[in-house]
């Protein structure tokens, strides 16, 4: 007998292996198609209040290692996999995937036809969906059939800091002084700044755009971050006047926020973009990139700001994946350049977004 149950909105019952903690885990259910990377996509903030299925059917082979990891905790609600490894091979691994969801309180399940549950999503969309070891199909299905809706919960708030903190370097000791609303931000993001000479002080969403200013940064992030940027509004009205004041770096949901900010609408994908091989063209350069992505919604450039241009699309669909100010210096990407999934590709536009501070020295304007 299964002693876990993956029960999706419409109806739908997969059978399978508790690997996490006993009890019950609620939220959209999602799939990514990485072959690696498992342990950086749990403890990526962008995924909170889902549940993460991995397509690649064997999960957890090089164990975990703490130095990986993108935020302090698992993010997602609950993990799905095909197998997940019982004996890790890697010189740095410290746990096996197991250990470290039941470490962190996560409910997980293996034995799962991950196929079947991305095919089912491709088909239908995103759904609620339940992991549970305590209930019946029909008790689970009850239950997720009441759940409040993923898009009608706000967690950027359930994610963010609740306090300003600097990322290693004290602000005003590197070559470029950065200042970042967090969203949901990712260590890499952090850290592929400090590798180029920049101080980051870390602010949270709901920070006035005053208090930002008052920093005197060199340059502004925007992060990534979970859920809908249509809940958002005070966040894009304090980025509108953000706008002109110092060099702007926007990243997925940053890019959003900073979109909705310029007149663009957003809309939900159907099953959203997450995997390490999304084809992204540089409608500047005319070079194509293989990008890493996370994110479940897109921008509609209808009612953009005519001094704003799209700068990059994704060739799978077509959709927004950049856009950039023709006077001012703002550049935004759909895509995760600090991921890096193999190819280190999409590295340069740190480099660019450095090369905006340095153009425009001096700081706040």
């Amino acid at each position: 007998m299964p002693d876990a149950l993956l029960v999706l909105a419409d109806g739908s019952v997969f059978p399978g292996r508790s690997v996490g903690a006993p009890g019950t885990a609620d939220g959209e259910v999602v799939f990514n198609t990485s072959m690696t990377g498992y342990q950086e996509m749990l403890t990526d903030p962008s995924y909170a209040g889902q549940l993460l299925t991995l397509t690649y059917p064997l999960i957890g082979n090089y164990g975990i290692d703490e130095t990986v990891e993108e935020s302090s905790r698992i993010q997602p609600a609950g993990l799905v996999v095909r197998e997940a490894s019982l004996r890790p091979s890697h010189l740095r691994s410290r746990q096996t995937l197991r250990e470290f969801l039941i470490d962190r309180g996560v409910v997980a399940i293996d034995g799962v036809d991950t196929r079947a549950v991305t095919r089912r999503i491709r088909r239908s969309g995103v759904m609620p969906g339940t992991i549970t070891t305590t209930e019946t199909a029909e008790e689970a299905l009850a239950r997720v059939r009441a759940l409040p809706g993923y898009d009608d919960v706000n967690w950027v708030d359930t994610v963010t800091t609740d306090h300003v903190f600097d990322w290693n370097t004290p602000t005003g000791e590197g070559r470029h002084k950065v200042v970042l609303l967090d969203g949901g931000v990712k260590r890499n993001i952090m850290r592929s700044l400090e590798a180029r000479g920049c101080s980051v002080r870390v602010f949270p969403s709901n920070t006035p755009a005053g208090h930002l200013l008052e920093a005197r940064p060199d340059g502004i992030v925007l992060s990534p971050g979970p859920g809908d940027p249509r809940l958002l509004d005070g966040m894009v009205t304090e980025v509108a006047k953000l706008i002109g004041k110092a060099p702007i770096l926007g990243i997925c949901l940053g890019h959003q926020v900073a979109a909705r900010a310029l007149g663009a609408g957003t809309f939900k994908l159907p099953f959203g973009h997450r995997g390490g091989n999304h084809p992204v063209k540089d409608l500047v350069t005319g070079k194509v990139t293989i990008t890493a992505q996370n994110h479940g919604y897109a921008v509609d450039a209808d009612g953009l700001d005519a001094a704003a241009y799209v700068s990059h699309l994704n060739l799978n669909d077509q959709t927004v994946e950049g856009i950039a100010l023709r006077n001012e210096p703002l550049m935004t990407i759909q895509y995760h350049s600090e991921a890096c999934p193999g190819p280190l590709d999409n590295a340069y536009i740190f480099d660019r977004f450095v090369a905006m501070m340095a153009t425009v020295s001096g700081g706040v304007r």
